[in-house]
């Protein structure tokens, strides 16, 4: 029989993901609309989002954090043509974004001695193979493949190489060793239910030290400089943003970020996200015909949660629009270079209780189109 009950909140896309329980655009500090990003107001907005960014994950002295342009991958990117070239590159790839800084690494800059090492979805290449004699890029959570780093272990403490982690669907989800981390990047879009087209840029006083040390061979977009004569561009992390964003959006983003405080910070944030997945996995444990794409609980994503269906992909297919149709779950289809499947976003702002309201749904479309 068809469900009664509904999803209060049928948002489970994975990015741009699910608003925080309870937000509304009248919460938002509306002074910084119509003002400069370079006026008084502004700088100090975009400085409060650095600064309690910074407050909220605990990071170690001397790491700092800037907001740049073109989401978590206009921050990568921006790490990688500041950074890279200097030492070999080992670059690790389970899913289409780790895929697509191998692809920047090897066909765009061309580096000359480059080792990349990839597993197909659901699954991690052997992390300890990373060289700590060279600099490393990965993911930490494989938001298109549902799986995730389990911890840093692997990360050599002595190492003289750079770690460059790209991390959207992590950070304020999962536990990151951020003294092991050289540079970490991430989104409002993601684990905070903010708006797109931000990035966030973290660096270590390790990477800072590159970037002063070290002139890449290639020329240098403006948009991509974070160095002036030789130096770091300090402003970038203290509110001074290469370009102008919008002032809504770090509204948007101080909001979200005062609800994480509200809920006792960045643990409760994890907790959350846990719990979530947990109600996914025991549904997973009662139900024949649904399967995590990451086999492996250690390494099983608590936001990007991605499954396998016993249907083909048209019958895939038809169970989302089943679904989206009765206005029980939008946007929650595999990501498209990933096995035909869904993916259900698990993060802190999706309320459990939904997720338990939609199970029963599932099971019904299942039944609808088997």
């Amino acid at each position: 029989m068809k469900p009664s009950l509904r999803p209060q909140n049928p948002n489970f896309s994975s990015g741009p993901c699910s608003k925080r329980p309870g937000y509304s655009l009248n919460n938002l500090d509306q002074s910084l609309l119509g003002r400069s990003h370079r006026s008084g107001i502004g700088k100090a907005a975009l400085k409060q989002a650095c600064d309690q960014t910074a407050q909220l994950l605990g990071l170690p002295p001397g790491y700092r954090v800037g907001v740049v342009p073109g989401s978590d991958t206009g921050a990568m990117e921006m790490a990688m043509w500041g950074l890279l070239g200097q030492r070999p590159v080992d670059v690790f790839g389970w899913e289409s974004f780790g895929q697509g800084w191998i692809t920047d690494i090897t066909k765009q800059l061309k580096l000359p001695e480059v080792r990349t090492l990839t597993a197909d979805y659901g699954q991690l290449p052997d992390m300890t193979l990373a060289n700590p004699e060279h600099d490393t890029v990965f993911t930490w959570n494989g938001t298109t493949s549902g799986a995730k780093l389990p911890n840093g272990d692997w990360i050599d403490d002595q190492r003289s190489g750079l770690t460059i982690c790209d991390a959207p669907s992590a950070v304020f989800a999962m536990e990151l060793p951020w003294a092991k981390l050289d540079v970490v990047t991430f989104s409002w879009q993601k684990v905070l239910g903010g708006e797109g087209a931000h990035g966030m840029l973290i660096l270590s006083p390790r990477a800072v030290a590159r970037l002063e040390s070290y002139t890449p061979a290639w020329p240098m977009p403006k948009i991509f400089r974070l160095t002036s004569g030789g130096k770091l561009s300090e402003g970038i992390f203290r509110g001074e943003t290469i370009n102008t964003p919008s002032m809504l959006c770090v509204a948007d983003y101080l909001d979200a970020l005062a609800w994480i405080a509200q809920l006792g910070g960045v643990q409760q944030s994890i907790a959350k996200s846990t719990a979530n997945l947990a109600v996914l996995e025991a549904f997973v444990a009662r139900t024949p015909w649904i399967h995590f794409l990451a086999h492996e609980a250690a390494i099983r994503s608590n936001t990007s949660v991605c499954f396998t269906l016993d249907l083909n992909a048209e019958q895939i297919k038809q169970l989302i629009k089943l679904l989206a149709d009765e206005g029980v779950a939008y946007d929650i289809g595999a990501y498209k270079d990933a096995p035909a499947g869904l993916r259900i976003w698990a993060g802190a702002t999706v309320e459990e209780a939904d997720l338990s309201a939609l199970l029963p749904w599932l099971d019904w479309a299942y039944t609808e189109v088997a």
